[in-house]
């Protein structure tokens, strides 16, 4: 059970990641950044890369730097590999958010590389139980310690957007995205459909950090599909300049939106219910038909 990095290296993780970030953000290059990411942040960020370039060849317009503050960093003791640590810092961008994000390596050679990031408001940011040294503690995947165990939250939370059901508290991405939904599914000459699908492996694995009150923060992956199809005799518009850089075919009469989506949750100790604190979905790729 050692602690996943020293101090230095995580605080020195992070400023490498902010340069690359910032790098990439202005040059509209998913190269200069790519080493530092990887799961779910890493595909949102190269879309959305990809879509500026396509766009924008010379670069970002309209780039601000990313600037941390207030960055507070809990390494937890693990055994084994992966390592990982969260870091939890203001950013000059989002208001008020706080940005949550998850450092990982698969080796000692590897580089620290981020593989999540939530926006989360203030007061949802959990304390976070440390030991006597401050070092945190990684909640295993299969735990039975928590109301759902780390590894289940995709799937569940997959099958609750389908068909809602008493797992979840009610907030904006539980009982609001479904009511949203319903709205969008119908509407005059459109109709909307969703298919929502879990995504658990590899660097897509979900990781929890135990709270102070004995439950856990669990950052986990959902993969998401939405499908646009347009009346007959009328088209689907497509809704901006980088939905349509990222999209394949012509787009006549449907447009299919494959999205990645990184999600925080609070996972209680013993029963309760879970509640989803930070969700950043983003689009990956589109087809037209």
């Amino acid at each position: 059970m050692l602690p996943s990095a020293t101090r230095a290296e995580a605080a020195k993780a992070v400023t490498a990641f902010t340069t690359a970030y910032n790098k990439a953000d202005k040059a509209y290059d998913n190269s200069l950044d790519a080493p530092y990411l990887t799961g779910p942040f890493g595909d949102i960020t190269a879309a959305r890369l990809k879509a500026g370039h396509t766009n924008s060849p010379s670069g970002n317009p309209n780039h601000v730097p990313l600037k941390l503050s207030d960055v507070k960093i809990t390494i937890p003791r693990k055994p084994g590999w992966p390592r990982w640590f969260v870091a939890d810092a203001k950013g000059n961008k989002t208001g008020t958010a706080r940005w949550l994000m998850v450092f990982t390596r698969g080796d000692l050679g590897a580089r620290w590389r981020v593989a999540y990031v939530t926006l989360v408001a203030p007061s949802a940011v959990p304390r976070f139980w440390t030991d006597k040294d401050g070092w945190g503690e990684a909640v295993p995947a299969d735990s039975t310690q928590v109301a759902v165990a780390p590894d289940k939250l995709s799937e569940d939370y997959a099958t609750y957007l389908k068909k809602g059901g008493p797992g979840f508290a009610d907030g904006q991405y539980t009982s609001v995205e479904r009511a949203d939904r319903a709205k969008r599914a119908r509407k005059p000459g459109l109709v909307t459909q969703f298919i929502d699908r879990p995504l658990t492996s590899g660097d897509y694995a979900p990781l929890a950090l135990r709270t102070a009150d004995g439950g856990a923060l669990v950052f986990f992956t959902t993969h998401h599909y939405e499908k646009q199809t347009a009346a007959t005799g009328t088209t689907v518009a497509i809704p901006n300049k980088d939905v349509q850089a990222l999209t394949q075919g012509e787009v006549k009469q449907s447009l299919t939106l494959e999205l990645m989506s990184a999600e925080a949750a609070l996972d209680p100790a013993g029963n309760g219910k879970v509640s989803v604190v930070g969700r950043v979905p983003g689009l990956t790729s589109a087809q037209g038909a």
